[in-house]
């Protein structure tokens, strides 16, 4: 019964990657979005470390729906994603974030609550937030 949607042959395919793809940015950026709040001072009554493995958990979670979700949308036109300029920096911008994100956790995390946690945060949102621009305009490039 499912075999009909595992194509992306079928009329709904492309649409429930899209959905799928979405909900994972949805997850992904809303968790940081809580972590980074925090990092900034707003709700210190809970504990940033506490707070951070359950945000973490929900940003791999979401990062596992967008991976492969977005590797499944670029199989259907990956000659024309490689030439589109809005594409590119997608890609570069993922970069830039999975770097920042590794800064960020080599350096203690949630662990150290000073200016350079709080700048890798905002970097963080930032980089994400242009992924999601990159990422509608693709249609528009």
């Amino acid at each position: 019964m499912l075999e009909p949607f595992l194509t992306l042959s079928h009329p709904w395919a492309y649409p429930l990657l899209e959905v799928v793809h979405l909900a994972g940015i949805a997850m992904l950026f809303g968790s940081l979005v809580v972590l980074d709040l925090r990092l900034w001072g707003l709700a210190a009554a809970l504990d940033a470390g506490r707070l951070a493995r359950l945000t973490l958990g929900v940003t791999w979670a979401g990062f596992a729906l967008v991976l492969p979700s977005g590797l499944a949308m670029f199989g259907t036109q990956p000659d024309e994603l490689l030439h589109n300029r809005a594409f590119q920096v997608k890609l570069g911008l993922i970069v830039l974030a999975g770097l920042n994100a590794a800064a960020f956790h080599a350096r203690g995390g949630t662990g150290r609550h000073d200016a350079l946690a709080r700048w890798l945060g905002a970097l963080s949102l930032g980089t994400w937030l242009g992924v999601i621009i990159c990422g509608r305009w693709i249609a528009y490039a």
